[in-house]
Parts: structure tokens; C-alpha cells; sequence
């Protein structure tokens, strides 16, 4: 594992953002940003399934490499209602069901629904929020685009914006008994 990985994903970090967001460590397994990497040249199996919320937002692991990894993100309510971006990461976003509104920084505004998705590359501010009348769920995507902590979000203002603060306006998840699947 490269020692910049090594380093972002410390293990105090990495197990506290687990908590916050609700996902279990995987016994025998070495964690990722939320999930297990997978094993070099073995392929990593999974389902798109997440139990929905009655409140605030959470992160299921699907997959995850050094490089690559794949999660679903469900709001109850809200988003990442912070302009922020991400540094060393392009990433997008699939909306899965619900719906939600996207802006840029320039006023920009892009109403998603099922199936339609957003590309940002590294360094492009944005953020969103569920408008829909039920759960927005995410199937999100990232890969590192360059060296560096993959988890340095900056905000519009030039400071860092942690994802899982009050800054970002974070809400611990509130399960319910229904699941997207």
C-alpha cells in the first residue's frame, strides 16, 4: 500500500468516520477509506442494497482498491450542503432512487433522479441536497487523480471541510426497516 494511503486512512480516522456513519469493520480484513480492499487479483463481488433512513445520511462499502472505490450514500434529508471539493479525487455520482439538486459554484443547478448521474473531477466545487420526497440514494464513485490525502476536502473559503463535521452539516444516521435493493 502506498505510504500517501497509508496515511490518510489512518487508523484512527478511518474507524471514527466508520462510527459516525454506521459501517462495521470486516474481521481479518485490512480497511479502507469505509471498507475492505480488496485482495490483489481477486475480483470483489457485491450488491447494490442499503438500508434507507429515518434521519441524517449514511455509507455502505461496496468495493474498495488503493486506487478505486465504489459506495452507496443515503440522505434521509439534507446532503452535503457545504461548497466543497475534493483535491485528490475525481469522483462521481448515480443517483439510485430519490432525488437530488446538485450546485456549482457559480449558481450552477442540475435537478438529478434516478439513473442520471454527475462527473467532478478533482478540485471542481460543488454540493447537493436530497429534494425528493424520499430517500436520496447514491451510488458513488472515486479514484485518486493525484498524491495526497484522498480524504482533503477544501471549502469554498480555502479551509478545510471535513466530511462527518458540523462544518458540512453532518446528521449521525437514524436507520429504518426499509432497504434500497
Amino acid at each position: 500500500m502506498p505510504d500517501d494511503h497509508a496515511i490518510d486512512t489512518s487508523a484512527e480516522e478511518s474507524q471514527r468516520m466508520r462510527e459516525k456513519y454506521g459501517v462495521e469493520e470486516v474481521p481479518g480484513k485490512t480497511m479502507g477509506v469505509y471498507g475492505p480492499i480488496s485482495g490483489e487479483g481477486e475480483p470483489t463481488f457485491f450488491k447494490l442494497r442499503a438500508q434507507l433512513l429515518k434521519e441524517g445520511r449514511s455509507i455502505q462499502p461496496l468495493a474498495e482498491t488503493e486506487n478505486l472505490w465504489t459506495w452507496i450514500k443515503v440522505y434521509a434529508e439534507g446532503g452535503e450542503n457545504t461548497l466543497h471539493a475534493h483535491t485528490t479525487e475525481d469522483h462521481m455520482f448515480i443517483v439510485l432512487a430519490g432525488e437530488g439538486s446538485f450546485y456549482g459554484p457559480n449558481g450552477e443547478k442540475k435537478v438529478l433522479t434516478r439513473n442520471e448521474g454527475l462527473m467532478l473531477p478533482a478540485g471542481t466545487f460543488y454540493h447537493f441536497n436530497s429534494s425528493g420526497d424520499e430517500p436520496l440514494v447514491l451510488l458513488r464513485v472515486g479514484s485518486r487523480a493525484a498524491p495526497g490525502n484522498i480524504k482533503k476536502r477544501m471549502g469554498h473559503d480555502g479551509e478545510e471541510c471535513r466530511g462527518g463535521t458540523d462544518k458540512n452539516k453532518f446528521k449521525p444516521p437514524v436507520f429504518s426497516d426499509e432497504y434500497y435493493e
